[in-house]
């Protein structure tokens, strides 16, 4: 058995490891015939890669993409693309001290139960570095969706760092581009820069959380009951590494309302429905509603963290550990453009998928 694909029609196999000579992934289903080069993938490549400033892992990767199949005069021909990622700037001797201890809030000591051995370098599949690959197959799917839903745009921002969330009276998106937060407030980006270099300076980390919004995502979108558009969001999200919770339109918080307050109203607009609110965010009945899209994930603090942690070893005695390396400080950060990634993947999925069942036809209202 191999659980190491998603998608159903848009599908995606990643593979190699954090400290690995490269890593990837295999993308089928992509339509032929649509432009796509090494230069469309690089800028999203960009966004995701380690060591572009303090408040991140100081690891200098490149992470420059080459297309080894599936694109030809151009345009890619309607076979697997294969996309490779070189590892450049490994120091696996840091983890030379935990070859045989289980670092606390790893995969380590699961992986050691599931399979009798583990890559102790960096934690292999396990570490945050399998996203570059995820965030290469999101940028042939923004490709594709440019192409067959031109207005279609998907944008991830932080909302939370920590115990401190943004004001979203202040939220405006031209904010995201200007920190090193990818936050739309501009006054919680320089709370937060100031509260990461005191955990960072004190071998401490912080979880966040991250919104992802796709707009312009056309009504019809997603299957019942078992391909549910916010089923797959919520599995394609809580499959990326230290993400501990989905939430979809207000989530979680929908507990707390009342039905007179959630019911998303409805009025007849002159280009068809109109709804007054989104707070099932996009998605009604696993189906979207033609709002946008709305998803959140939370991930959790960073593991490998300098402050000496109580664990045990192989052999099973008790021990301190500190983790050597370099880490984020704050791993959410970097999580924003791989969950732009795994939307846009879910996105041309069930777009590909209601074509294929519909051909696209919508029923007639007014």
């Amino acid at each position: 058995m191999s659980f190491n694909t998603f998608g159903h029609i848009f599908r995606v196999t990643t593979w190699g490891e954090s400290h690995g000579p490269a890593l990837g992934c295999t993308v089928d289903g992509v339509p032929p015939g649509v432009a796509l080069s090494e230069a469309d993938i690089q800028p999203w490549m960009d966004k995701r890669k380690p060591g572009q400033n303090k408040f991140t892992t100081q690891r200098k990767e490149a992470d420059e993409v080459r297309i080894l199949s599936g694109v030809f005069d151009g345009v890619t021909t309607g076979t697997p693309i294969q996309l490779m990622i070189e590892n450049t700037d490994q120091r696996s001797k840091d983890y030379g001290d935990i070859a045989q201890a289980f670092r606390p809030g790893h995969a380590d000591i699961t992986y050691h139960q599931k399979y009798g051995l583990r890559d102790y370098r960096g934690g292999g599949r396990s570490s945050a570095r399998e996203t570059a690959a995820r965030v290469a197959a999101g940028a042939v799917a923004r490709a594709v969706l440019a192409r067959m839903v031109p207005g279609l745009r998907i944008t991830g921002y932080m909302v939370q760092m920590g115990g401190r969330g943004i004001d979203r009276g202040r939220l405006e998106l031209a904010e995201v581009e200007r920190n090193p937060f990818w936050c739309p407030d501009p006054v919680a980006a320089a709370d937060w820069a100031a509260y990461l270099d005191e955990l960072r300076l004190s071998h401490n980390s912080v979880g966040a959380v991250i919104e992802v919004v796709a707009e312009g995502v056309p009504p019809g979108l997603g299957a019942p009951l078992y391909g549910k558009l916010d089923s797959d969001l919520a599995s394609a999200m809580m499959s990326i590494n230290a993400v501990k919770a989905v939430e979809i339109g207000d989530g979680m918080a929908a507990a707390s309302l009342t039905g007179v307050d959630n019911a998303d109203e409805i009025r007849m607009g002159p280009d068809g429905p109109e709804f007054l609110s989104n707070h099932a965010g996009g998605i009604l009945g696993g189906i979207s509603t033609g709002q946008p899209v709305i998803c959140r994930f939370a991930v959790k603090p960073t593991s490998s963290i300098l402050t000496p942690r109580r664990t045990i070893n192989a052999s099973g005695e008790e021990i301190d550990l500190i983790t050597k390396g370099r880490h984020d400080p704050c791993v959410g950060i970097r999580a924003v453009p791989v969950g732009e990634a795994m939307m846009a993947c879910v996105i041309l999925d069930h777009l590909l998928l209601d074509r294929g069942q519909t051909g696209g036809m919508r029923g007639r209202i007014g």
